[in-house]
Parts: structure tokens; sequence; C-alpha cells
């Protein structure tokens, strides 16, 4: 498997996988952003030698985008399958990346596809598409950004098998730092502790945590030569907040555990 991705097993959500995938039944990972949910689902098809189809989902996302729609070309109307009919035709894993992005109307066409009938209804060709037992359906939002108008309803998350992420354990995220980016021990591990400190402020003076990918990012610049504090403001300090001050304020936190 040499084109499979990197990634270190955290728990048993491996074998969780394979058991969801063996048995025809949905899958919703829930985890805050960068923490690996997306990586593990591109290692997972690669280790399950099966197609992965992608969306990202957002606001504008409707129904049409994700089942499919009529065009014209070349003087004549054609029907076009979204890579969710694509998924289902081909037996493939479908990822519905930050599911709760999606406008409601369109996350009820997963229903009958998400329960023991395994369908996917095409209103607009009248195809009625039964999911061959290869076909998977994975779901995955950031609990942390859910409020009354972006959860999940209840209606839907309980069609699926759940798993909850987190950020990896110190050992594991050295592992996966050290693996990503070739950085040394140290440099990985000063990483680390910056991003714990940073963490405990989540909540208090931050929306969103220090994530692993951040890590990564930052070890991969400071690898390549850049001087590690402007590194770490770059890659680590500056996606987490617009506020002047308090990017002020948490490179102070920079300085403290990286040096000058």
């Amino acid at each position: 498997m040499s084109n499979t991705p990197y990634y270190q097993p955290q728990n048993n959500e491996v074998e969780l996988f394979e058991h969801s995938y063996n048995n025809q039944l949905p899958l919703l990972i829930k985890g805050p952003t960068g923490c690996g949910k997306t990586r593990f689902i591109q290692y997972m098809a690669a280790k399950l030698d099966r197609p992965l189809y992608t969306v990202a989902c957002h606001d504008d996302l409707t129904a049409s985008d994700l089942v499919g729609r009529h065009l014209i070309g070349n003087g004549e109307t054609y029907w076009q399958d979204g890579p969710l009919t694509k998924a289902v035709r081909e037996g493939a894993i479908c990822y519905l990346d930050e599911v709760v992005e999606a406008r409601k109307d369109t996350t009820v066409v997963l229903h009958p596809l998400s329960d023991d009938r395994r369908l996917l209804p095409i209103e607009r060709t009248g195809e009625l598409l039964k999911a061959p037992k290869d076909f998977m359906l994975v779901v995955s939002y950031n609990p942390g950004y859910q409020n009354l108008l972006k959860g999940m309803k209840p209606s839907t998350r309980q069609r699926f098998i759940s798993m909850r992420f987190d950020y990896p354990d110190v050992a594991t995220e050295t592992i996966i730092i050290q693996k990503e980016t070739n950085i040394d021990n140290k440099t990985a591990m000063l990483l680390i502790e910056l991003a714990h400190s940073l963490r405990a402020l989540k909540d208090h003076d931050l929306e969103e945590s220090a994530s692993t990918r951040l890590l990564v990012y930052a070890a991969t610049l400071i690898k390549a030569g850049f001087a590690p504090i402007d590194a770490c403001r770059a890659a680590i300090i500056e996606p987490l907040t617009d506020d002047e001050e308090t990017v002020e304020a948490l490179m102070e936190v920079v300085r403290a555990k990286i040096g000058n």
C-alpha cells in the first residue's frame, strides 16, 4: 500500500471503521479542526482499496451538488452524476466534510442512504439506486462550532455510528510531526508544549485551538530553515486570531516556549 497516506492510530478508530464498513453502517466523526479526521478517512479508503469522493460542505451546497443535475452541452441536455451518486454507483466511500455547514434540506437526501434501506432516489431521472455493499457514507463535523442553526438534527445524527476525535497525546503527536516533516525530536516537543499552552486558552481567548495541522506547518517551515519564532507566528498564531493585541499576547507565549 505504497499510496496509503501516513496515519498514526490513537485508539480503536481503525477497527471501528472496518467493522462499520464490513457491516454497511454509515459513520459520523466528530472532532476539532486539524485533528486528523480527513487524513484518517484517506488512510482508511486506501487501506480498504476503495475510491474516495470528498465533499467540503458549505452554506450554498444543494442536493443537486451531491446527487447531480442536467447540463446543456453540444446542443443537447445530458445528466451528470454528483459525487454522492458516483460513489453509490461505484461502491466507493463518500466523505462529507463539515456536514453541518450544508443546508438542512440538503442533508435530508442522506436519510434513505443512512438507514437499512441504503437507497438513493434521483428525482430528476426517476432512478432509485441501491447502494452496493462496498459503498460507505462518512460525515464529519466540529462540535465546537455547533449552535442552534448549525447543529445536526437528532433524526440525522442517530442514523450514524459515531466516533470522537481529539488532538493526539504527546507521544502520538510527536510521532506525527516527525513523520510528516523529519524535524528533530527536541523541536517537535517544543512545538507540542507550545500547542498545549495555547489549547489551554480555548474558550477563553481563542475560538479554536492550535491544531496538529498547524504544528506540522510550523515544523515544515522550521525544517526548511525559517526562523522558529517567525515560523510559529506565521503557521500557528496568525491563523488562530485576527486581533492584533491577541497576536502579540500569544507571541509572548511563543517566545517563552520556543526562545528568542
